[in-house]
């Protein structure tokens, strides 16, 4: 047998099963971006990646299971919002709020993965609910239980209806001139509205 041959047999390197499950991973949220939840298969993605749909599987299962593996990490911002947007004084929460979600929403790194996760939670409850468990209850969850109201949930479920819509018309439709006006005007705009859900009356 040759140091070659021997080479092939086997499990292959972990820096080489990195690499492919980087790759998939890269490809489902190009797939699940451009073509949403229930469009995408999991042989589209393998195909993309240049794999075997066999090897999706085996990293990663179901496609509800490929489909939060692809976002995660990349919605890691938006998982993760900084101490000092929460935990801030309440009469700024509004604006701090809104400018780390337009922040995630303006950066291309992070909006393609947004953008899968949004155009199919609209149509698949599966990915509805990975929406929520992953964007939605991490940041404005957090955001309620600073409230301290009998209603704060509530008040945080609208603000983020306030977020995603403006999202949505923004870079998902497409509205213009909302789609190419200047982030920090929309920002300005909203913000105010965000800060009346959370603490007007």
């Amino acid at each position: 047998m040759t140091d070659a041959t021997a080479k092939r047999r086997g499990r292959p390197p972990r820096t080489e099963s990195a690499d492919t499950r980087d790759r998939i991973l890269g490809a489902a949220r190009e797939e699940f971006s451009e073509r949403g939840y229930e469009k995408t298969s999991v042989r589209g993605i393998a195909k993309a990646a240049g794999v075997d749909s066999a090897l999706v599987h085996h990293y990663f299962g179901t496609k509800e299971q490929v489909f939060e593996a692809a976002i995660a990490v990349a919605l890691a911002p938006a998982q993760n919002a900084p101490d000092a947007v929460v935990e801030g004084p309440l009469d700024g929460v509004g604006e701090r709020l809104t400018r780390f979600i337009f922040g995630i929403w303006e950066n291309p790194a992070t909006r393609t993965p947004l953008l899968a996760v949004v155009r199919s939670a609209v149509n698949n409850e599966a990915a509805a609910a990975v929406f929520r468990r992953l964007v939605v209850s991490q940041v404005l969850g957090r955001v309620a239980a600073r409230l301290d109201l009998p209603d704060g949930e509530l008040r945080a479920e609208l603000a983020a209806a306030q977020l995603v819509g403006t999202a949505m018309l923004r870079y998902v439709i497409k509205v213009e001139p909302l789609a190419s006006v200047d982030v920090e005007r929309i920002i300005a705009r909203v913000a105010p509205v965000v800060q009346g859900h959370l603490t007007g009356p």
